[in-house]
Order: structure tokens, then sequence, then C-alpha cells
């Protein structure tokens, strides 16, 4: 059983990864605080987290806004005291073809993927700091493991997380945690971000074939925060046994 003192915020909280995350979290007796950019659909969750037994709250959260990952952790301080984790899950995927030129495209998955986790770490190690203790989890993607024709910069910043994640971790000292959890193909809304109408349909297609559900990224999230103060999970990835 969770210890039910331990808090864990989770950015991109209002769908897909994290939503199944924040779910499985509550109901295993962690406090769970929820960031997004859309409020109804996390205090909705929110409500449904807390009349189920469990204890949530929620903070609007925008990850591209370094001051929004302060207000996030601030949240969670403010309301219960402490953060013992904070889940870096927030994430967008607009592929495309380099010569169709979506720079705009580019420039938002650089924003979210990769500054919004550097934002939330930013956000969370003071906090770590002062406590003596922490663990810090970076959601990034098998598209980083393996590379294919339009994911170009969308895996070009999960693997920039990777390298954060990494040297993160072997700066961490004693008393600080570092996890990166590379998900495969997993049925969530990741194709509704894409701007490339080719692109969209052949993800929607590659979904509707071998998709597994988010709340397979959710147990191993949750395998890595219930381990022993002093065991790490490094790296976790999670696809389904059909991907290749």
């Amino acid at each position: 059983m969770a210890d039910t003192n331990k808090v864990i915020a989770i950015t991109g909280a209002s769908s897909g990864i994290g939503r199944a995350t924040a779910q499985l979290l509550a109901n295993r007796g962690y406090t769970v605080v929820l960031g997004a950019r859309r409020e109804n659909v996390l205090a909705a969750l929110a409500s449904e987290l807390n009349d189920a037994g469990g204890q949530a709250a929620y903070q609007v959260t925008d990850v591209t806004q370094r001051s929004d990952l302060e207000a996030l952790v601030g949240h969670a301080i403010e309301r219960f005291g402490r953060l013992d984790a904070i889940v870096n899950n927030a994430g967008i995927g607009p592929i495309s073809r380099f010569d169709a030129l979506r720079v705009e495209d580019w420039d938002a998955m650089i924003d979210v993927n990769l500054r919004g986790t550097l934002y939330g770490i930013a956000a969370a190690l003071p906090v770590f700091a002062r406590q003596g203790h922490g663990h810090v989890v970076n959601v990034i993607s098998t598209s980083g493991l393996k590379m294919v024709p339009t994911q170009g910069v969308y895996a070009a910043t999960k693997n920039a997380v990777r390298t954060v994640t990494e040297v993160l971790r072997q700066e961490a000292g004693p008393n600080l945690r570092v996890t990166e959890v590379s998900p495969g193909v997993i049925a969530t809304d990741f194709a509704s971000s894409i701007t490339d109408q080719p692109a969209k349909r052949a993800v929607e297609e590659r979904l509707k074939g071998i998709a597994i559900p988010p709340d397979a990224v959710a147990r191993g999230i949750l395998f890595a925060l219930e381990q022993p103060p002093e065991v790490d999970v490094g790296s976790i990835v999670i696809r389904p046994t059909a991907q290749d």
C-alpha cells in the first residue's frame, strides 16, 4: 500500500497517460496535484478522484510558462505541505516530414516537450533539496529509440529529454531519484495535435491497429514511484507486444 502522505504532481493530467496515472495513483493512496490547461476537465477529474475517496487538487498549468510550473509545485506545497515527485508528462506530437516546413509545429514541440520538462524540473528541484528527497519522472517516447520518417523533430525533443534525464540522474546524489518512461503506441489523443493530414491519417491507422491503453504506462510509473528510497528505477520502456 502506498504511503498516503506522498504527494505527486502530474502535468498533462487532463487526458491520456496523465489522466490514467492520476486515477491509478489516487486509487492506490497517493495524493495527486493535477496540472493541465483545461480547467473544466481538471476540476471534473479532481472531483471524480475526491468523490471516490482519493485526495486530489489541481492547478491550471501551461507547461510552456515557467511561472505555471512554479505555481503547480507551489500549490502542492501550500495544500499538502510537501511534494514527493513530479511526473513531467505533458507533450504534443504534431509530426510531419521536414519538407512540409511546419516550423511552427517544430517550435511548439520544443516548447512543450523539452522546455516544459525543464521548467518542471526547475520548479521541483529546490523543493526536493529542502526536503532531502524527491523523484523526477519524465515521460519520453519510443520514438526516440527508433527513428522513422515524419518524427524527426518530435523524436529530437524526446531524445533531448532523455539526455536531460540521464545527466540529472548522474548529478542527483543519494536523495533524488530520476526515472524516464518511454511509452510506445498508446491509445491517447496524440493524433489531435497533428496538423499534417497524411501524417495524421497514418498515426490514426497505427493507433487503431496495435495501441494499448494508457493505464499500461500508469502502472509503469507507479512501479517506479513505489520502490523504496534506496532503489532508483532509471528507465522503463512500455509498448505493445505487436510494435516493431
